[in-house]
């Protein structure tokens, strides 16, 4: 019986760390609309899931949360469910163009992306900022507003910005869909490798740790 007891207390220093090492786990959550969601193609088709699979082997798991047609309103609504459920360490926001679609205000926008950011980081959750960029036919005043809005969140709020994934390719026919708005199936690779990139500097085991 002694034995016994002296192996389980043993085991205990060990089950806590490993307790530890799953809480330090980097679980990205991507918030986001259709330009994340896979629209028009199947699910695995998509930047996020082939962002999931490259990142396997780092020991990241990547939670999709994109909803298409979702916007800040949408995003903020449901953004307290998804962090009780997922329980990320890192967020990114990939919000913010069809409020500019639809011509919304470009200062709800700033309040719903500021209150976002807000709720994750009360909870230490790491944000990262997506650069959105809308059509230029809404005019030079409200495109340089929207544009701004980003940079200016990023400011107050001292999180990454990272630039808008569609900017290299958006005028690449064979890399857009039919509407000209979302990024085609042959498009998704170069998205998901260009993610990447942008977002590993911000994601690791020792930023969590510290």
């Amino acid at each position: 019986m002694f034995s016994f007891l002296k192996i389980i207390l043993t085991l205990i220093p060990f089950l806590l760390f490993s307790d530890q090492l799953k809480a330090e786990q980097v679980r990205l959550l991507i918030l986001g609309d259709s330009l994340s969601a896979a629209y028009g193609m199947k699910q695995e088709q998509g930047w996020v899931t082939l962002l999931q699979d490259a990142l396997k082997p780092e020991d990241i798991t990547v939670i999709n949360a994109a909803v298409s047609g979702e916007t800040t309103d949408g995003g903020l609504a449901r953004l307290p469910r998804l962090l009780d459920q997922h329980q990320p360490s890192h967020m990114l926001i990939e919000l913010g163009g069809n409020d500019g679609l639809r011509g919304y205000p470009v200062s709800k926008l700033k309040a719903n992306i500021s209150a976002m950011i807000t709720m994750a980081e009360k909870r230490d959750i790491d944000v990262i900022l997506q650069q959105m960029q809308i059509p230029t036919n809404f005019g030079r005043r409200y495109n340089q507003m929207f544009t701004q809005s980003y940079q200016t969140l990023a400011e107050q709020h001292d999180v990454p910005l990272i630039p808008f994934f569609l900017k290299d390719i958006a005028l690449d026919d064979k890399m857009m869909q039919k509407d000209r708005i979302h990024p085609s199936v042959e498009a998704q690779p170069f998205i998901a490798r260009y993610m990447q990139k942008q977002l590993m500097p911000y994601l690791s085991h020792e930023e969590i740790s510290q």
